[in-house]
C-alpha cells in the first residue's frame, strides 16, 4: 500500500510563490507516476499535475501551465510541485496520489490510487 505524505502548503498573496512536496513509501517510487490534485470547498476534485515514472510524460492543466512545474527526485522518494503568480483561484486542499496515467492532455487516477492526506493553500490579499 502506498503511502503519500504532503508538505510545503501555506498562505501567500497573489503573486507569491510554494513549493509542495509529496514523499512516497511503500512503493517501488521509481516505478510510479504520481499526480497533483485539488480541491477546493464546493468544487470537484481536479488533476493540476501529474508527472510520469521515467518524467517522459508531464500533465498540467491548463490554467496552471507556465505558472506551476512538477519534478521528482528518485533518490528521496519525492515530488514537488513549485507553484509560482499564486492567484485566489489556486486556494484549495492539494492532495498528491499514486499511481496515475499520465499523458500530455489528461492524467487519470489507476485502480489502487492512494491518497496523502491533503495540505491547504490559500492565496489572499
Amino acid at each position: 500500500q502506498v503511502q503519500l505524505a504532503e508538505s510545503g502548503g501555506g498562505s501567500v498573496q497573489p503573486g507569491g510563490s510554494l513549493r509542495l512536496s509529496c514523499t512516497a513509501s511503500g512503493v517501488s517510487f521509481d516505478q510510479t507516476a504520481i499526480g497533483w490534485f485539488r480541491q477546493a470547498p464546493g468544487k470537484n476534485r481536479e488533476a493540476i499535475s501529474c508527472l510520469s515514472k521515467d518524467t517522459s510524460a508531464t500533465y498540467y492543466k491548463d490554467s496552471v501551465k507556465s505558472r506551476f512545474t512538477i519534478s521528482r527526485d528518485n533518490a528521496k522518494n519525492t515530488v514537488y510541485l513549485q507553484m509560482n503568480n499564486l492567484e485566489p483561484d489556486d486556494s484549495a486542499t492539494y492532495y498528491c496520489a499514486a499511481p496515475v496515467a499520465t499523458y500530455q492532455v489528461m492524467c487519470v487516477p489507476e485502480v489502487g490510487l492512494s491518497w496523502g492526506q491533503g495540505i491547504q493553500v490559500t492565496v489572499s490579499s
